[in-house]
């Protein structure tokens, strides 16, 4: 049933939102040219990878040893708007309708990442990956890996619809006041380094 919902809903919001892609996707072009499109290979259900799809929020820009700037020199103008809407994540609206994604479930995070999980926290794939979940509504990127983590593996465990919808509207109030985008020391999240404890 989850799986019907998430395609029907992807499907009608998809309709409902064709004229803000069209001006999002508008404005990357001529503030930042192309791709307007940041795609990125992620583990998904049973650690199956996919094509994750995001709008664009970061310039090219490099040094002068050819090196991309840091990730706050590069998100500026209509690229720091985006992520601070949370408008970047729109294009995943078509990773659900694929059935690569749910509504719900467990933020898909980097491949890199796969061996570095413990056995806790490797069960963060035994559902669908979410556009937002559990840890989206209690921290965000504002909260620590092992927070995180924590808050994927319940989930896990208590996942049902009521709880789907209360995410889903707490995730409405989050964007809505634009809260826990970044990290408190960084302008998206630091890198997780590896295995936080061994349970």
């Amino acid at each position: 049933m989850k799986n019907i919902f998430d395609k029907l809903l992807a499907l009608f919001l998809i309709v409902l939102f064709s004229p803000i892609y069209l001006i999002i996707s508008f404005l990357i072009l001529i503030k930042m040219g192309r791709p307007i499109l940041f795609k990125q290979q992620r583990p998904g259900y049973k650690e199956k990878i996919f094509g994750i799809y995001k709008y664009r929020t970061m310039t090219n820009e490099k040094d002068k040893d050819g090196n991309l700037l840091s990730d706050d020199q590069r998100l500026v103008g209509i690229g720091k708007f985006i992520r601070s809407t949370s408008l970047d994540e729109l294009p995943q609206l078509f990773n659900v309708l694929k059935g690569e994604m749910s509504f719900v479930g467990p933020r898909p995070l980097l491949i890199e990442y796969l061996p570095l999980y413990n056995d806790k926290q490797k069960r963060r794939h035994d559902v669908k990956p979410g556009i937002t979940g559990w840890a989206q509504v209690n921290g965000r990127n504002a909260i620590s890996w092992e927070q995180k983590f924590e808050y994927d593996a319940w989930y896990v465990d208590n996942q049902s619809f009521l709880l789907d919808m209360k995410i889903l509207w707490l995730t409405f109030l989050k964007v809505v006041k634009r809260s826990d985008i970044s990290s408190n020391t960084h302008v998206t999240m630091e890198a997780f380094k590896g295995k936080i404890n061994e349970k």
